[in-house]
């Protein structure tokens, strides 16, 4: 049983290297999990949900006013979902960007057997391990219905399944992040988040309302790959603005030449 955890964890925490394998490599139950990307689609903001305080909620009064990074786990997972978040948190912990007042978390547990009093414990734990002010009103931990869970799963394409040899859920691992009115930018998979690309998917999110000069050439440097989540150096955009820049100098100094021999001309024809 331990074996097929560790292989579930492992599998479910590189979706697209689990997508990659043969079918016959992979346990049965992994053919049904993973991330079905919903890249430009917008998540229903009607979703009826509850807060960590029990308190009744809609999934779009979390959203509108800055990007959010969406998170689907269930409080009880005993190893992947408890990797996720203290991956995401330590990310997040780097960024000069603040929770609450540059972006918002909202995570959410898939398990409708799960209520806010948990919710409220996960809260209360990261708050405190992300360990910036305004934290509290900016990362919301919510519960929901079955059918609210299934909506919203289902919008963001997140797949998964309940073993019933191991009594745990296998489900993938990653990030969902949206922009202020809801619309799925990019998907961050694994265990392990670079702050690069969480910084520079909330700067896309916020359709570059924030971030710096840096964060917007980096954006021209860097293109979001789908298959693995990450943003990768774009090698011929550089060697091309490279060549732009030569020429443009070359030119410079090809002008500034010729002015340079027009004016001497014009000294000895006096």
């Amino acid at each position: 049983m331990s074996a097929r955890v560790l292989l579930i964890v492992l599998l479910a925490a590189a979706p697209a290297t689990a997508a990659a394998q043969p079918a016959a490599v992979r346990p049965p139950i992994l053919k049904e999990i993973g991330f079905d990307q919903r890249l430009g689609e917008t998540v229903p903001l009607d979703i009826a949900l509850r807060d960590e305080a029990g308190n009744a909620v809609r999934l779009g009064d979390f959203f509108g006013k800055r990007p959010v990074v969406l998170t689907l786990v269930y409080y009880e997972c005993p190893m992947l979902c408890t990797l996720t978040l203290n991956s995401l948190s330590s990310a997040l912990a780097t960024l000069s960007f603040d929770i609450g007042r540059e972006f918002d978390v909202v995570t959410v547990s898939f398990d409708p057997r799960e209520k806010p009093p948990l919710a409220a414990g996960k809260k209360k734990a990261y708050v405190s391990r992300y360990g910036r002010p305004g934290a509290e009103t900016g990362w919301h931990f919510l519960t929901g219905d079955p059918e609210s869970l299934a909506r919203l799963t289902s919008a963001v394409g997140f797949r998964y399944q309940w073993d019933e040899e191991i009594r745990q859920f296998a489900h993938p691992s990653g990030l969902v992040v949206l922009t202020p009115e809801g619309r799925i930018t990019r998907y961050l998979y694994g265990i392990e988040y670079a702050p690069k690309d969480l910084r520079l998917s909330l700067v896309e999110a916020s359709e570059r309302k924030i971030g710096t000069p840096v964060d917007q050439a980096m954006l021209f440097c860097y293109q979001y790959n789908p298959t693995t989540g990450r943003y990768g150096l774009l090698t011929m955009r550089l060697i091309r603005g490279g060549a732009i820049l030569t020429v443009l100098a070359l030119g410079g100094f090809i002008f500034a030449m010729r002015r340079k021999e027009q004016a001497m001309l014009r000294e000895t024809g006096r």
